[in-house]
C-alpha cells in the first residue's frame, strides 16, 4: 500500500492507492493497465483534483497524468489540435494564444487537466456553444486489456459517444484532438442587476449574448451579471491595479476573509452578503478569449450543481430562495447560472435540451448536507441531472431515467471493462456495479 494520501482540492474525498505510477506515454499506460489486471487491482487515472465526489478514488492503481501533458499536434487547416490527457487547460490555452487558435468556449477554471475536465462534463455557458465535450472531434483510449484505441465520429462511434463524458469508466484517456477556432477577443461587461430584473429580461439577456451567466447573492434580491461576447478589438485589458484589485484582492483575499467571519458567526451572513452585492461597480474590458472565460479561484469550497430544462430556471431558482429565506441555512457563496444549448453527446448533462446550471457553493467547514439535501429535491423536481464531479445522491437508476441513451452507454462498457478495471465506489453507484 502506498503511503501516499491523494485528496481533492476541496477535502471531500481522499484515497490510499495500493500503488501509483506516472506514465509517460501511451504505451506505459497500457503496460499498467495490463500489469494491474495481473494482480487484480482496479485503475483510476486523477487529473488535478477538482471533482467534489469519488470519481477518481482507487484503492488499487492510482494513474497520475504529469508525464502526459504535452501538444501532439495542430492542424491549423483543419482546425484541429491533440493534447495529452494530463495538460492543463491553462497551458492548453496558452499554447494555442501562441499559434492563434482558441477553444470555442470554457468553464470559468483553468488549471484541470484536459481529459478530467472533459471526462467529467465540464462546461462554461454559451448560447450556440456547449461544454468542452462537444469541441472533441477523437480520442485516444486505452482500453481494460490494455489495448490502444482511436474513436471517433467514423471510427468506433458507440465508444466514441459513450466515452466523451465518460467519467474515465470506458478506458483510460491519453490524448484528445479538440476543434479549436482562430484565436479572437472577447469583450466582457459585468453588471450588477437586481434578480428579478435577470429574470424577468432572461430571454432577452440569453439571446442577445454569446455568453451569458449570473451570480445570485443568497439572501438578497441581488446579482452580478457577466455577458461576453466576441469583439474586432483592440484588446483593452483591465489595468494591472485593477485586475490584481477586481480579481486577487477583492475575488479572493477579501472575499476568504469574509467568508471566515461568515464561518465563526452564521447569523452574519445575510448582512454580508448585502454589503457584498452592494459593493460591485460595473466594469468592461476586452482581452483574449481564455483570459475572459477563466479567473482564478483561490477560496476553497464544496458545490452541488445540476442541470435543468432553460425553461424551468425562474421556477427552480424561486424556490431555492424559498429555502434560503426560510432562515434554515445561512450561505455566504453567490449561486452561479450559466446556459447551454442541446448536445447529442451521450452522457452530457445537456443531452437533448436547452439546459441552464445552477451552482450551489458552500465555503469549506461550513455544514452544507442539509442545504444541499433540500436543494437537491428542487432540481429533482425539475428533471435535473447532476454535474457528474459535483455532490449530489442520484444512483444509476435514477440516472438511466434521466439520459435517453444510458442504457446504450452501459451496453459500451460492458464491452470494453466487463470486468469493471476501471470502476469505483462512485462509478458502481452512478453507472452501476
Amino acid at each position: 500500500m502506498s503511503s501516499v494520501v491523494w485528496h481533492t482540492w476541496s477535502g471531500t474525498q481522499q484515497a490510499r492507492p495500493r500503488r501509483i505510477a506516472a506514465p509517460s506515454s501511451t504505451g506505459a499506460v497500457s503496460a499498467a493497465v495490463r500489469g494491474a489486471a495481473e494482480q487484480g487491482m482496479r485503475v483510476r487515472m486523477v487529473g488535478s483534483g477538482h471533482s467534489f465526489t469519488g470519481a477518481a478514488v482507487t484503492d488499487g492503481l492510482l494513474l497520475s497524468p504529469t508525464g502526459l501533458a504535452r501538444l501532439r499536434g495542430v492542424d491549423a487547416e483543419a482546425g484541429t489540435v491533440t493534447v495529452e490527457a494530463g495538460m492543463p487547460l491553462c497551458d492548453l490555452n496558452e499554447a494555442l494564444h501562441a499559434r492563434g487558435l482558441a477553444l470555442a468556449n470554457m468553464g470559468d477554471v483553468a488549471v484541470q487537466t484536459a481529459a478530467g475536465a472533459i471526462q467529467t462534463g465540464t462546461h462554461g455557458t454559451g448560447r450556440d456553444s456547449g461544454g468542452l465535450a462537444q469541441q472533441v472531434c477523437a480520442m485516444e483510449l486505452v482500453l481494460a486489456d490494455g489495448s490502444v484505441v482511436e474513436c471517433s465520429p467514423e471510427r468506433e462511434p458507440d465508444l466514441f459517444e459513450a466515452a466523451r463524458v465518460g467519467l474515465g469508466a470506458f478506458g483510460v484517456v491519453t490524448a484528445l484532438t479538440l476543434k479549436v477556432r482562430p484565436a479572437f477577443l472577447l469583450r466582457a461587461r459585468e453588471e450588477p442587476m437586481r434578480l428579478a430584473e435577470v429574470l424577468a429580461r432572461l430571454p432577452e439577456l440569453r439571446s442577445a449574448n454569446e455568453h451569458f451567466e449570473f451570480f445570485w447573492f443568497p439572501h438578497t434580491g441581488c446579482t452580478n451579471t457577466k455577458r461576453n461576447n466576441r469583439a474586432e478589438g483592440p484588446a483593452e485589458p483591465p489595468s494591472p491595479l485593477r485586475a490584481w484589485l477586481d480579481d486577487e484582492f477583492l475575488s479572493n483575499t477579501v472575499f476568504g476573509a469574509v467568508n471566515r467571519l461568515g464561518r465563526r458567526v452564521p447569523a452574519a451572513i445575510p448582512a454580508i452578503n448585502q454589503v457584498s452585492a452592494r459593493a460591485l461597480s460595473a466594469r468592461t474590458y476586452t482581452d483574449a478569449s481564455h483570459r475572459v472565460f477563466a479567473s482564478t479561484r483561490r477560496v476553497r469550497f464544496v458545490e452541488m450543481e445540476y442541470a435543468v430544462p432553460a425553461e424551468t430556471l425562474p421556477d427552480v431558482l424561486g424556490e431555492i430562495r424559498g429555502i434560503v429565506d426560510s432562515g434554515r441555512h445561512r450561505i455566504g457563496f453567490p449561486v452561479e447560472v450559466r446556459f447551454a444549448p442541446a448536445d447529442s453527446v451521450w452522457l452530457s448533462t445537456a443531452y437533448g435540451r436547452d439546459t441552464a446550471y445552477v451552482a450551489a457553493h458552500v465555503y469549506r467547514g461550513m455544514p452544507y448536507a442539509d442545504y444541499f439535501r433540500e436543494i437537491e429535491a428542487v432540481f429533482i423536481a425539475a428533471r435535473g441531472r447532476p454535474h457528474w464531479a459535483k455532490m449530489h445522491s442520484l444512483g444509476s437508476g435514477d440516472l438511466a431515467a434521466l439520459y435517453p441513451r444510458f442504457a446504450e452507454a452501459e451496453a459500451v462498457r460492458d464491452r470494453v471493462d466487463p470486468e469493471r478495471r476501471f470502476a469505483n465506489e462512485y462509478l458502481d453507484t452512478v453507472l452501476g456495479a
